[in-house]
Formats: C-alpha cells, structure tokens, sequence
C-alpha cells in the first residue's frame, strides 16, 4: 500500500503507466471473439487518445478537453456501436485483468480504478444504443483516491 499522498494520477504511474495498460489491454480486446466487433474500426490513434482520457480523468493534464473535444466528443464516439453487456462487461473484466498486472499492486488504487472502470463503461453501453441522443455532458468526469470527484 501507498500511503495515498500524492495524485491519482501519479499514483498509477502518470501517463507512461496508462500507455503500458492500454496497449496490453488492446493487444487483448483486438483478438478477443466478444470484442473484436466493437473494435472493427480500430486505429492506432484509438489508443493514444484513451491514454489522453484516461490521464485526465485521473488527474493529469486535461489534453482531451483541450485537443480532443472533451466530454461531448467522448460520448459521440460511442454512439450507434450497440455495445452489448456481454461486451461490456467482457471489456470490464479484460482490462481489470490487465490493470492487476500492469498498474501497482495497490489494494485501493486497484479498487478505485475498477471502479470508474464499471462506472465509465455503463455510460458507453448506454451512449451506444440506438436512438440515443446526447444532451451536453458537462467536463470530463474526475477520479480519484475518493472515487469520482
């Protein structure tokens, strides 16, 4: 255990642990029978900018509201996917495996990133289904060592 005074963020290990994360999570997801279709139009840049939410969901810079288009744009890159639960919840369980490997092994951090994980993911499930339409989202959410802030 950590003794929890410093950022979320860097608590995970900042932006180069969530790129390690991410790429094992992907090199996993993209091979994967129950998720492979969700991800028929993968891009490597698809990666880059899940490290970007990511870090600043945490704590770290806020690239995606500056550069990406923020909370609105990451909720309209979901919309029509129909994200089943099964994919859901098989998306949930592939990257907590790889979090349990690849993030510190931190009872609490562990805890709260699974968490948002399961949070985060029922929001684009949601996002995903037919018909859905976005209201404005307000700024990226923010999580951390008390769960979302």
């Amino acid at each position: 255990m950590t003794d929890h005074d410093e950022t979320f963020y860097d608590a995970l290990g900042g932006e180069a642990a969530l790129r390690r994360l991410i790429e094992a999570f992907y090199a996993q997801v993209l091979v994967d029978p129950v998720l492979e279709p969700v991800f028929a139009h993968f891009t490597p840049t698809h990666i880059d900018h899940v490290v970007v939410w990511l870090s600043e969901v945490f704590g770290g810079p806020a690239g995606y509201t500056e550069r990406l288009g923020g909370h609105q744009a990451l909720l309209t890159s979901h919309l029509d996917l129909r994200i089943t639960e099964e994919q859901r919840a098989r998306w949930v369980e592939v990257m907590l495996r790889t979090a349990a490997k690849e993030l510190p092994d931190d009872e609490l951090l562990q805890r709260r990133f699974g968490e948002y994980i399961e949070w985060g993911t029922r929001i684009a499930a949601s996002v995903s289904q037919p018909g859905t339409t976005l209201g404005d989202p307000g700024p990226a959410p923010h999580w951390g060592w008390d769960g979302l802030a």
